[in-house]
């Protein structure tokens, strides 16, 4: 601290130098980072210089994290934003612009569906819902305008799996962008840019930052002008990333391999538990016999079946469902996943609330429906809270 007769200037000192290093990547919380000189600052504007300005144009820890999930997707230059809708904003709003036409697949994320429902078309971007699954409605819904394709691998929350390589091939032939949302897969079941994608979009508050206490999104595009324009939509829509968010998705990602893989086999064992119950009308998960992408899946994932579950209670309705819910001890009932403990979602309530009704059950979202996102406890205590619960739920319907 400089100090004169009248006390000291405000201004904070350096870090005391040290010959060692810290084993844990510093939290770097200012927001506002001071240069020498304006030519200083210029080159740092001009990129002769590599520096910080103001935290909206980029910080310290958001930079860690995005060189992490670059290195995990076989990319460069990655955006993370303070959301996963603020990475799906910037695919969408960053790099589209009026009389543009998307096509997004029709089981994506309830708020993906709403801002192509409802927000794109509002300044002048139109937009189609088509199954991603079915190559021919996809195709049937280009038009010469159309510029993207977005969708996920499997969808959030009916877990069904999206006709990958013919969607490639054929954003490949018509010049299409193809926009992969990877959140439910993770780099460590799906690597879309191996498979032809242009966008790879994830909400890093999930599985990979692990804990719910984060909420963080990524983007990045193949082509490096088409990152540096959703980094720029970023930086002037204000999406920017938390620092102390950043740092704490680092430290959770250094356990993601780890997680993702205990998580994954318990799915697998409850699964098969819940497709052998008498109470449960349904079960989905990608890689078990019953679902009906189950080939396709193999195909695109190989043995990762990744830890999210889906079924519907047999006669569920809204009383059996908060039946299911109250009795489920141990286990939380949140609008997220991928937390170290295993969460129960409701779409009806929560994801697809926005949805007229005939919408969710088309898309098989009924009352009785829930999404689970298998976490780290052991199989068998798991098995027994859902037949506690299940049962409590049948129990509501006599």
């Amino acid at each position: 601290m400089i100090r004169n007769a009248k006390g000291s200037v405000i201004r904070p000192e350096p870090l005391p130098e040290s010959a060692s290093h810290p084993v844990v990547t510093p939290l770097s919380p200012s927001v506002v980072y001071a240069s020498e000189t304006p030519d200083m600052l210029d080159a740092q504007y001009d990129g002769d210089l590599q520096g910080y300005t103001y935290g909206r144009e980029g910080q310290p820890n958001a930079d860690v994290v995005a060189r992490r999930l670059d290195a995990m997707e076989g990319a460069t230059g990655g955006v993370l934003t303070g959301s996963g809708m603020a990475a799906v904003s910037c695919a969408l709003m960053g790099l589209l612009r009026a009389g543009d036409h998307v096509i997004g697949g029709s089981t994506l994320y309830g708020r993906s569906l709403r801002l192509m429902a409802e927000d794109l078309p509002r300044f002048g971007i139109d937009t189609t819902l088509a199954d991603p699954g079915d190559l021919d409605a996809v195709a049937a819904a280009i038009r010469p305008e159309t510029r993207m394709i977005l969708v996920e691998v499997v969808s959030n929350p009916t877990l069904r799996v999206a006709d990958m390589q013919g969607l490639a091939r054929l954003c490949a032939e018509r010049g299409i962008l193809l926009a992969v949302d990877n959140t439910f897969t993770t780099p460590r079941a799906y690597q879309p840019f191996a498979h032809g994608a242009d966008i790879v979009i994830h909400s890093v508050t999930k599985l990979l930052a692990g804990h719910s206490d984060v909420l963080l999104g990524y983007v990045v595009a193949r082509d490096p002008a088409l990152t540096e324009r959703m980094r720029v939509f970023a930086v002037t829509a204000g999406l920017s990333p938390s620092p102390f968010d950043s740092w704490l998705a680092e430290r959770g990602m250094l356990s993601f391999d780890l997680r993702f893989d205990r998580a994954q086999a318990t799915a697998a064992a409850l699964a098969d538990h819940l497709a052998a119950h008498p109470g449960v009308a349904r079960v989905l998960y990608p890689l078990h016999d019953s679902h009906p992408d189950q080939a396709r899946a193999r195909a695109l994932l190989g043995a990762q079946g990744c830890n999210m579950v889906s079924f519907e209670l047999l006669g569920g309705d809204r009383a059996s469902a908060n039946a299911f819910t109250r009795a489920a001890d141990g286990l939380s009932f949140a609008p997220t996943l991928g937390d170290v403990g295993t969460t129960l979602s409701h779409p009806a309530s929560s994801s697809h609330r926005g949805l007229p009704e005939a919408d969710r059950l088309a898309l098989g979202i009924t009352e009785g429906f829930f999404r689970v996102s298998v976490g780290l406890e052991d199989a068998d205590t798991l098995k027994g809270i859902f037949d506690h619960a299940i049962s409590a739920a049948t129990s509501e319907r006599r």
